[in-house]
């Protein structure tokens, strides 16, 4: 009897081990494949920028940097006035939209769901919001720029203009700057508002000095990742900002963007040198939006710990 028992740990030992070395192969297998297909991806990643770098450094000088744009079919001058006005829209753009998704979030997390225990009515108007912000993420820009054309430039009668873009940016920018902003307060612990409840401080002295503070490295994150959307996008301002090479002096003046003044080199003139200069340009902004990402991410989410 002693004998067989041994002979039955024994079997079980051998088949246990023999299925630990069947799942070690075959988590290896998956590993090789996921560092396979990340390496393609990271391959194709350099062979993008790093082409786009190498034959747009070819057109990239000093001139080419500090004179405005001619127009005409040569594509002469330079991206002065495109720089310049993307930076203008980008702020203006923020300015519209940051209060605006932040606030929302703060509502949708801080305040709406308390409010609709007590009402069906309510709990409807919150989940439509919901719903449309997921839904708004998905819609291509060209819609939000038919929609700013339609509103903004004829109905209002702005014009082709900053104030007519950055309106229908600010549109387009709303759904990531709320969903990152709900994840930031999301990840913030309930300990913090139970805490500072505790002590006497108010809803909104809870808000502004715990929460808030606590969910800023999410929060600058998102916006951050507007300013990449709004610098790469094109269709949109197509059909909002006009096409003028001339540098805006008013929010009601049209310009060109970086991305725009890019479609118009591509398909509007002879001037592919020029094109590519202005996509490695617009190749690093990108890529020093989202260092900057990485860098204030980690400093902010550096500092929250050490408050913690």
């Amino acid at each position: 009897m002693e004998e067989d028992r041994l002979s039955g740990i024994s079997l079980i030992h051998q088949a246990q081990a023999q299925n630990l070395k069947k799942e070690s192969g075959r988590q290896s297998f998956w590993i090789g494949v996921m560092w396979f297909f990340a390496f393609i991806t990271v391959s194709i990643l350099i062979l993008v920028v790093g082409y786009v770098l190498v034959q747009g450094g070819k057109a990239i000088d000093w001139e080419f940097l500090t004179t405005s744009p001619k127009g005409g079919i040569s594509g002469e001058g330079g991206i002065s006035t495109t720089i310049g006005t993307t930076f203008y829209l980008v702020g203006l753009t923020l300015l519209i939209a940051t209060p605006l998704g932040v606030g929302a979030a703060v509502f949708l997390i801080e305040y709406a769901g308390e409010q609709s225990l007590s009402s069906k009515f309510l709990r409807s108007v919150i989940g439509v919001a919901n719903f449309a912000v997921e839904t708004l993420a998905g819609i291509p820009s060209i819609i939000f720029g038919l929609f700013g054309y339609a509103l903004f430039v004829s109905t209002l009668h702005f014009g082709f203009s900053l104030l007519s873009a950055a309106l229908a940016g600010a549109c387009l920018v709303l759904p990531t700057i709320i969903r990152t902003t709900e994840e930031a307060l999301l990840a913030v612990p309930d300990d913090y508002r139970r805490g500072s409840l505790a002590l006497g401080a108010t809803k909104w002295q809870t808000l502004y000095r715990i929460v808030l503070p606590a969910g800023l490295p999410g929060i600058i994150t998102g916006i951050i990742l507007s300013v990449g959307r709004v610098i790469s996008e094109t269709a949109i301002f197509y059909v909002t900002l006009g096409g003028s090479y001339r540098l805006p002096t008013s929010i009601m003046d049209g310009g060109r963007t970086l991305a725009l003044h890019l479609y118009y080199l591509a398909m509007d003139t002879r001037a592919f040198d020029k094109a590519m200069g202005t996509g490695a340009v617009l190749v690093v902004m990108i890529i020093l939006i989202n260092l900057l990402i990485d860098r204030v991410s980690r400093k902010l989410t550096a500092g929250v710990r050490k408050v913690r």
